[in-house]
């Protein structure tokens, strides 16, 4: 009776190398699985992630100012005095009643800006302010802001470069919803042609300013990780 039962259980148990063997098959096999769709998701997220980039660049080159460009206000944001020429240019035609110069450096003064846009004293003294809180493109956000808040302004030009001009309006628009921003981009030389992207510098510039709008874009979605961007906080000023 015992040998018939020790052989029964001989018989109907695998052996322990084969059960070991079998569970390194399963195992194998999972890994395999998980790694097979990390590789899907993999190639489809670059996918995305560069067929964005290619509609970003079309947008970006084909980005042209309106023809008859007029709003109540015009913000310019520094980086460039080809920016502040045009929309010095643009206050004097009358596209709108009053200049913002936002973001620039504390020791530059009015005088200098006047003088490097041969501009008029008249001019500067009745229709221009300097806006010098601003550190970056959030910055410029939250100062013009205020400033159009402030003045009771509905409808305001937006100049800067036109690479520049998507992540400078989805700032603008996250912080004054309420405000009509219409984009009147400075064409960068670099982009005029449709080979940029043999410029090692012209794609250098296309690629970093493409990360920065998809960091933006997730900042503004989440809330998470927006810095002040101006130089003094000012009383009851929160993160967002």
């Amino acid at each position: 009776m015992s040998m018939d039962m020790t052989t029964r259980k001989t018989v109907s148990s695998p052996p322990l190398r084969e059960r070991f063997r079998s569970d390194g098959s399963v195992r194998r096999s999972l890994f395999r699985r998980i790694l097979r769709w990390s590789g899907f998701a993999f190639i489809f997220l670059v996918a995305i992630i560069f067929g964005g980039f290619l509609h970003f660049a079309d947008s970006i080159t084909t980005l042209k100012p309106p023809l008859d460009p007029k709003a109540d206000a015009i913000v310019v944001l520094t980086g460039g005095y080809q920016r502040i020429d045009q929309a010095v240019e643009l206050l004097r035609s009358g596209a709108g009643n009053r200049l913002l110069i936002s973001g620039v450096h504390p020791t530059t003064t009015p005088t200098q800006i006047r003088r490097l846009t041969q501009s008029s004293v008249s001019l500067f003294n009745c229709c221009v302010d300097i806006g010098y809180d601003a550190i970056d493109t959030i910055g410029n956000a939250r100062e013009a802001a205020k400033w159009i808040h402030a003045r009771g302004y509905k409808s305001v030009l937006v100049v800067t470069n036109n690479y520049h001009m998507p992540r400078s309006l989805a700032e603008l628009k996250y912080v004054d919803p309420s405000t009509d921003f219409i984009p009147y981009p400075v064409v960068n030389s670099d982009l005029k042609t449709k080979n940029w992207f043999t410029d090692p510098n012209a794609l250098r510039t296309m690629i970093a300013e493409y990360a920065k709008v998809l960091l933006a874009g997730a900042r503004n979605i989440t809330g998470l990780g927006r810095p002040i961007g101006l130089r003094s906080r000012q009383p009851g000023e929160d993160n967002d």
